[in-house]
């Protein structure tokens, strides 16, 4: 916070502040502000659903400019994977080492870190004796507020690594030999018939550890495997309507690889299922299985995890602008790439091109998926990309959208950045662009399309979006502009 100049002369001059250079984020491509005709290029073709025609404006914005790659998910799966472990690991450290400063204890490194930690009398703040004084600040395991984890400290993954049998105990459950003497209340790890199984959660209080690995024994490739179920993502939301923050979210945020099974019945998808968001031959093909509610949980992550950067980069750095889903007139404006009343994004009313090949993954014929050489999902950046520089706005895989589905949706919205916002009452979400198990009609940049927010499928996905801060961008000044 900066306080007034004393050299203004009494004249309204402002708060001195660096300029503002608004930056591109990584792989995304920047959308125009403007106007479009939201709705059905050939409304004659909708005749049964009665469709409405709406002129629409619209912020410039950044978006994606392909769909989130399984390499990008893993990432994010990744991160959370080891912030959950770690936070296990001080849980453990703070119960075993407690306020004694014992550095050579194998478990220091782990050791939680308050975020207002105390310092000797003569090095203390005003604000740290006033903390010290209403008994505030202190680090507080059960409180993540209060503390921090250590990053620096490596993982390790192997049993044969382990740093004592405290750590074991974590990765593989149960509990080790330096936090209690209570082994007689652990679970037996042999049940009736002789067999070896998990260590159950207990008492922490006994130093039980539910564990993260799965034995070798019970996966299907006979390697051992983290448990997914425990990779979960916790954050809350600000409600301005309610002027509250929400309730912790906790999310699993491992993608679902059974929908290879689920959405096709009598069919042999085990390859996919197996292998197709964790094998580098598919890092760079749309991640699937993934719903609603966890594409916003990668948004919510991703903005973290760049404002945590920025942070660590300079001090008084100003922090990004959260990264989220599309709104659905977003996605229809940045469909169309600027053509207007386009029916697919290339703007032509065919699904080929002049020499007879297809623009897009979708299903050409019935039952024929490799009419146009590629079965399931094609990598991210297959095709030709639109007028705005955007890859498979149309098939590959459907997408996600911030906005709740409702039918008269385009009589509801504003015309001003419109949006039908979510609702404890409707948990439909627009899905828009079609899949690679689409016919033609879904690729169309006006087909609407929904989903169940909690829904996983093998042929939807997302992208993220980014609002654009300072003087607006207008369509004649893209910069992405390559028509």
């Amino acid at each position: 916070m900066l306080s007034c100049s004393k050299d203004d002369r009494g004249d309204l001059v402002g708060v001195k502040a660096s300029k503002f250079f608004p930056n591109k984020p990584q792989g995304m491509v920047l959308i125009p502000s403007g106007s479009f005709v939201m709705g059905p290029s050939n409304p004659n073709a909708y005749m049964d659903q009665n469709p409405t025609l709406k002129t629409v404006s619209l912020k410039a914005f950044y978006m994606d400019e392909t769909e989130i790659s399984n390499s990008e998910y893993r990432q994010f799966v990744n991160w959370v994977r080891d912030s959950v472990v770690r936070d296990e690991l001080a849980r453990a450290a703070y119960e075993k080492i407690g306020d004694e400063f014992n550095e050579e204890d194998p478990l220091w490194d782990y050791m939680p870190i308050a975020k207002l930690s105390q310092s000797e009398d003569e090095e203390k703040t005003a604000y740290q004796e006033y903390l010290e004084q209403n008994a505030l600040g202190f680090l507080d395991i059960d409180n993540k507020f209060t503390y921090k984890l250590n990053w620096d400290a490596e993982l390790h993954w192997d049993y044969e690594d382990y740093v004592d049998s405290n750590y074991a105990a974590v990765l593989e459950g149960g509990s080790g030999a330096e936090t209690s003497g209570f082994y007689e209340n652990l679970p037996s790890p042999i049940n009736e018939k002789g067999e070896a199984k998990d260590y159950i959660k207990t008492n922490d209080s006994l130093g039980g550890f539910e564990g993260f690995m799965v034995p070798a024994d019970k996966t299907p490739n006979g390697l051992r495997a983290f448990k997914t179920k425990r990779i979960v993502y916790s954050y809350r939301e600000f409600n301005i309507d309610q002027n509250k923050w929400s309730e912790f979210k906790n999310i699993e945020v491992y993608p679902d690889t059974t929908v290879w099974y689920k959405d096709f019945a009598f069919s042999y998808n085990e390859p996919m299922h197996n292998d197709y968001f964790w094998h580098d031959a598919y890092n760079e093909y749309p991640v699937v299985g993934v719903s609603w509610e966890q594409a916003k949980a990668f948004a919510h992550w991703r903005t973290f995890y760049k404002n945590q950067n920025q942070r660590k980069a300079r001090k008084n750095i100003q922090l990004v602008s959260e990264f989220r889903l599309p709104t659905e007139a977003e996605w229809e404006y940045a469909a169309r790439g600027g053509i207007e009343r386009a029916e697919f994004p290339w703007g032509g009313p065919y699904t080929y091109d002049e020499k007879g090949c297809f623009l897009a993954n979708f299903k050409p014929e019935r039952g024929d998926y490799a009419a146009d050489q590629i079965l399931y999902t094609a990598e991210v950046e297959s095709y030709w990309p639109n007028d705005f520089g955007l890859y498979n706005m149309s098939g590959n895989v459907s997408e996600w959208t911030d906005s709740n589905y409702e039918k008269d949706a385009t009589d509801l919205v504003a015309g001003l950045n419109p949006n039908v916002e979510g609702s404890e009452t409707n948990n439909q979400k627009v899905v828009r662009g079609g899949s690679w198990k689409d016919v033609a009609h879904f690729l169309k940049v006006s087909t609407r399309d929904y989903e169940y927010q909690n829904t996983k499928r093998s042929y939807i996905g997302f992208r993220t979006v980014q609002s654009y801060l300072g003087e607006d961008v207008g369509f004649e000044q893209n910069p992405n502009k390559i028509f």
